[in-house]
């Protein structure tokens, strides 16, 4: 049996319960939205590392490596005025511990002092244990304001590829794995600036996060592991292409495009998209700065307070079980989020 399966030991009940979400997830991982794919070279470009960055020969995938002397990473070739932006991922094995691998859309380049920011960030590993990572935004170099939460995966993300997707619209953002939304954040007036307007591109790294990546600096990166590797096919990067230079100073032409990237199926979180949001938020979130009341006494505008989730949190937005789950999972059968996606497509 796979090793990651067998690490956390126990009974055989949790051991049956996980290898059902080990065979979900591999059935989910082949189901995507209906997007059209780019090889590397379409829509992307090397930003630093280039001797760690390895094109495979077909330019259908690319390779992120780390090692002693330095990470890598891509960037797209254009900004973006809304879009969604999506890539099959795989992460790096075995100890991989203070490494970030973060997918995400930014304009720091071009708005050094008030940037906009979306990210997938994950955030290292101990072998044997669950992946964890982190989602965050940024809106007009609001970076004193963070709106993070972090989680769990339900399945290891080092042992086939899965799809990391943000759809980002004026309206909201949804951050998806798979078909599997895991998180929106719903445009409010309050937000102001805070939320992300102006273009952005994509872009993809590996690099050192010794210092906080992994159990707040607990664990450091081995290099004795090294390389480590993270690759990167099935590109999509769907959106109105614009120059944010003129996205200042006059409105750019994206109503038709936005309009019907709006319409897409990606745009709207159905009834069995939502209930597997709402499962994975149960099992799988272990912070959220809505919870945070340390940090913010009365939460951000967007947070949307619900009780039986808060009731979950402590003041520090926090679990109060700690960041396992494995009180709650010896009590209630944990499900895959992504069966109930499963369950509204056989429908």
């Amino acid at each position: 049996m796979d090793a990651w399966l067998c690490s956390n030991g126990g009974s055989n009940l949790f051991l049956l319960r996980m290898l059902m979400i080990f065979c979900f997830c591999n059935f989910v991982a082949n189901a995507s939205f209906n997007v059209s794919t780019i090889r590397f070279n379409e829509g992307l470009s090397p930003l630093f590392g280039d001797s760690n960055l390895v094109r495979s020969p077909d330019g259908k995938s690319v390779r992120l490596l780390l090692d002693r002397f330095t990470g890598s990473g891509f960037i797209s070739s254009k900004m973006y005025n809304h879009g969604f932006f999506s890539a099959r991922i795989k992460l790096p094995s075995d100890y991989t511990a203070g490494i970030v691998v973060a997918f995400y859309t930014s304009n720091g380049d071009v708005f050094e002092k008030n940037h906009d920011e979306l990210d997938f960030e994950f955030l290292g590993n101990i072998d044997g244990k669950p992946w964890r990572f982190q989602t965050n935004l940024y809106g007009n170099g609001s970076t004193n304001r963070g709106r993070e939460e972090r989680y769990r995966l339900w399945f290891d993300p080092s042992k086939e590829f899965h799809r990391y997707s943000i759809h980002w619209s004026a309206h909201n953002i949804i951050f998806y794995i798979d078909e599997v939304p895991i998180r929106e954040v719903v445009r409010n007036e309050a937000m102001g600036g805070d939320y992300p307007s102006k273009p952005m591109s994509l872009y993809a790294t590996i690099w050192d996060a010794s210092n906080w990546a992994t159990s707040g600096g607990k664990y450091k990166v081995n290099y004795k592991y090294a390389p480590f590797v993270s690759e990167f096919k099935d590109f999509v990067l769907d959106g109105c292409a614009s120059d944010p230079i003129q996205e200042v100073l006059e409105a750019s032409n994206c109503t038709n495009l936005n309009a019907r990237l709006n319409a897409r199926d990606f745009a709207t979180i159905t009834a069995g998209r939502r209930a597997a949001m709402r499962n994975f938020r149960e099992h799988y979130m272990y912070y959220s700065y809505c919870y945070d009341l340390l940090r913010y006494p009365t939460p951000p505008p967007e947070c949307v307070i619900i009780s039986t989730e808060q009731q979950r949190f402590k003041n520090t937005g926090r679990l109060k079980f700690g960041g396992s789950h494995r009180r709650r999972s010896k009590r209630r059968n944990k499900k895959n989020p992504s069966d109930f996606v499963n369950n509204e497509s056989s429908m």
